[in-house]
């Protein structure tokens, strides 16, 4: 089942250029914006420890093949913000390339143009490419992995199984989740294996020569994580243990995990929302049936991710973050933008004009676009989370006998990042007895739905008692900082 590869021009490769560069002016402006809650522990937990220390144990919160290079680069040109991030950027700019690559190997092109825009241009892909964390890096290798899974199956070559074996070890090495996609190919390739769906003949190199991938996938993966091997199976079990007991339950429920998905691509945006999630729908569905000629193993890919995550999180109880499916964007966007031709296609052969169909497709991708640019200056509207923002406040204004208490989880993160000589607070038993103490109080609240119902008094006495000083915005789920006092 030998496919040829699209060829690739002068013009196609300026108009990608054209395109990375407009990723990377995104994902650079306003980079240096305040760290947030989840930033700030990967600076003081793993980035800001010796070389030699940064494996000791193994982190949830750690993804350390980009905290690695998040050090090295901090170290080159100092402790800066943007350093950090930096990373995150040169892979969130890389994660464009990526797609148009996988785009113009399905679809040619055209499509890979359209779609790279949209990822260079997407809400998430820019927020993520800003945040010193490993997602991007983990997107990045998965996609790439995904473009050797598919040309591996059309024409199996050992440099190309090899390849993969490569990608899937950097993936997991960034962080333990990237297993998720690439035993989802694995599960594809076996489906295929059996059934011969999405394969020509079978014949020894189509199955010796992925087993040798991930042979060499598996190697890797053993030794990068052979020094915390012991720690992973605790940690693990600890965290099912903290999401059975959260207040927050909601969070492992896959339709939360859907609506807040679309609230943070859409925003509180009314019909906008129901009508970007009617037409996805309906694009995903042209898209899988556009992709199913050329590249039928390209949708069961996505589905089958999808699909493997939910499983595995489920049965672990952990959380179901819309994060854990973020590789999963760019791939969607080049399905949307398939589907968007074949269904112009479709019109217009039911019209009855066939010659109509590049408009409809131009009509459809304006849109796309249109959409991507009003919904992606929502980033820079705000921080993640200002929690420096809040600090500077409550230092500079407190007076010489007020107590400040940070409301958990700030408490360790405000001292151990920013020297503060706040006290924490972390239940309503804590906050009964800090309230009970006369005097002047100021309370930093951070994540205040989940504290709200965590010590349901403080909501009351936001109501009441207590005045809310400054509230300080943030892109992230629940990322305001809230400041009260009580004189």
């Amino acid at each position: 089942m030998n496919q040829q590869v699209p060829a690739v021009g002068r013009n196609d490769l300026a108009v990608l250029l054209f395109i990375l560069l407009l990723a990377a002016v995104l994902r650079t402006a306003g980079l240096n914006a305040p760290l947030w809650y989840d930033e700030i522990r990967t600076v003081d937990t793993h980035v800001s420890l010796p070389w030699g220390e940064m494996m000791r144990e193994y982190s949830m919160n750690h993804h350390y093949f980009f905290s690695l290079k998040a050090k090295l680069i901090s170290q080159i040109f100092g402790d800066q913000v943007w350093a950090y991030r930096f990373p995150a950027v040169l892979f969130g700019v890389g994660v464009v390339g990526a797609i148009w690559w996988l785009a113009k190997d399905i679809a040619g092109a055209r499509i890979a143009h359209v779609s790279a825009l949209l990822v260079a241009l997407s809400y998430h892909q820019v927020w993520f490419s800003q945040n010193a964390r490993g997602y991007t890096e983990l997107a990045f290798w998965s996609t790439l992995g995904l473009i050797f899974f598919l040309r591996g199956v059309q024409s199996p070559s050992f440099g190309t199984w090899v390849a993969f074996g490569l990608t899937a070890a950097a993936a997991v090495f960034t962080h333990l989740t990237g297993a998720f996609f690439f035993v989802a190919l694995g599960l594809v390739w076996l489906i295929s294996l059996i059934t011969g769906f999405g394969r020509g003949a079978l014949t020894r190199d189509w199955v010796w020569k992925p087993l040798t991938g991930v042979a060499i996938a598996s190697a890797l993966i053993l030794l990068a994580y052979l020094p915390i091997l012991p720690s992973i199976a605790g940690t693990v079990g600890d965290v099912a243990a903290t999401s059975a007991v959260d207040t927050m339950q909601e969070y492992q429920n896959p339709r939360w995990t859907i609506v807040e998905g679309l609230r943070t691509a859409v925003g509180n945006t009314g019909a906008l929302t129901l009508l970007v999630a009617v037409g996805g729908v309906v694009a995903l569905g042209f898209g899988a049936a556009g992709t199913h000629a050329k590249q039928p193993l390209f949708f069961p890919a996505i589905v089958m991710h999808i699909a493997v995550t939910l499983v595995i999180l489920l049965a672990l109880g952990m959380r179901i973050w819309p994060r854990f499916f973020f590789v999963d964007i760019g791939l969607v966007i080049i399905l949307a933008v398939i589907g968007c031709r074949y269904g112009a296609d479709l019109v217009a052969r039911v019209l009855g004009r066939p010659q109509m169909t590049g408009l409809l497709f131009a009509t459809g991708v304006v849109a796309m676009v249109a959409v991507s640019l009003l919904l992606v200056q929502r980033n820079y509207a705000a921080p993640k989370q200002d929690l420096a923002g809040a600090f500077a406040l409550v230092e500079e204004t407190r007076t010489p006998s007020e107590r400040i208490y940070a409301v958990n989880p700030g408490g360790p993160l405000f001292e151990g990042h920013f020297n503060a000589d706040w006290a924490t607070i972390g239940d309503t038993k804590g906050y009964a007895d800090a309230m009970a103490q006369p005097g002047p109080v100021a309370l930093v609240v951070l994540f205040p739905n989940r504290m709200f119902r965590t010590i349901p008094q403080l909501g009351q006495d936001a109501e009441g008692s207590l005045q809310l000083v400054q509230a300080f915005p943030g892109t992230l789920g629940d990322g305001r900082v809230l400041i009260y006092r009580r004189r």
